[in-house]
């Protein structure tokens, strides 16, 4: 029987939590799919314990270490399934994930897009739960109205809590090789797909972002990253002024990250594409400071951190 779903999981590094992650598929109450895990060159003990698992619904291809975006696509090419959901190796989903996705595709076939609600976890006494602008808090499904201006706090689309229709894929392409490291690959197809179609999005929180997982793409040095250019989108945010400010968000973090690397070419190129009326002082300010100060304040932010007070940094940069 063909699967409705294709899950896709890339899979480097992640023997501490790729079993949870993968006990967490295997408890879906929507069980009619194939899981491809993608072994991007893992040099731990990944492979053997995916190897433990006798579910015939898995697929397990081993590759060379070429990074998520390749390994992401290259799942998508092994897909029978008509919807591809993403899962990074170290996320969990709860049990109710793929039915409550499948639920949306049914109700909105028009939707490029399918999104459910998620929660950074940290602890078990340190939860953070989303909220979204213009979305109704609690109990709601639908169409959204603005993608990017309901994206402005935090991001509607999480790549561990989405899922696209892979007939869209096939229109519009996948992830963007060229980018790498996490930094902003699955953004850039998100935008890609929401400026051509509808994205259709649940509140119910249905996936967790683990924190405490090690070796997470997010961390890695700036100066080792292609980060997503964004110039592509050009012409659509000339006349979508959500979509505009949506990306000045990402310029402005961009343009510190690689401030703090002291690559102040790249620093430019951000910055200079920036409306700064799309910016609040504290951004404004952030962006001007030198950058001696910049970094003690980045260390400030890392102890912050480090005794978990936790703040959302793109909340901080783009609320007054």
């Amino acid at each position: 029987m063909k699967p409705i779903f294709s899950i896709i999981i890339p899979l480097f590094n992640k023997e501490k939590e790729i079993q949870q992650t993968l006990e967490s598929v295997l408890s879906q109450s929507f069980v009619n799919f194939e899981v491809i895990i993608i072994n991007d060159g893992s040099t731990d003990k990944s492979e053997q314990i995916v190897k433990s698992f006798s579910d015939e619904r898995i697929l397990l291809i081993s590759t060379d270490n070429k990074g998520v975006s390749q390994a992401r696509n290259f799942g998508i090419n092994y897909a029978n399934g008509e919807i591809i959901a993403f899962l990074d190796a170290d996320d969990y989903w709860f049990p109710n994930h793929l039915e409550k996705l499948f639920g949306l595709y049914q109700k909105f076939p028009e939707a490029g897009l399918l999104a459910t609600n998620y929660e950074f976890y940290y602890s078990e006494h340190n939860i953070i739960r989303p909220i979204f602008d213009n979305i109704p808090e609690e109990n709601w499904s639908g169409i959204v109205k603005d993608f990017f201006k309901s994206s402005m706090t935090y991001r509607l689309a999480w790549t561990s809590a989405v899922a696209v229709p892979k007939a869209i894929l096939d229109k519009i392409g996948c992830f963007d090789e060229t980018i790498t490291l996490g930094a902003g690959e699955d953004t850039d197809l998100w935008i890609r797909i929401a400026v051509d179609y509808p994205v259709a999005f649940s509140t119910e929180i249905s996936a967790r972002y683990n924190m405490t997982a090690q070796n997470k793409i997010s961390f890695s040095d700036t100066t080792k990253r292609n980060f997503a250019r964004l110039d592509k989108f050009y012409q659509q945010e000339k006349v979508n002024p959500s979509l505009k400010k949506f990306l000045d968000l990402y310029r402005v973090v961009y343009a510190l990250k690689h401030k703090l690397a002291g690559d102040e070419k790249n620093f430019a190129y951000y910055y200079s594409a920036i409306a700064m009326e799309n910016c609040p002082l504290k951004s404004r300010i952030l962006l001007k400071l030198p950058t001696f100060i910049l970094k003690k304040l980045f260390v400030f932010g890392q102890l912050l951190h480090s005794n978990k007070m936790y703040f959302n940094f793109y909340t901080r940069l783009f609320k007054s």
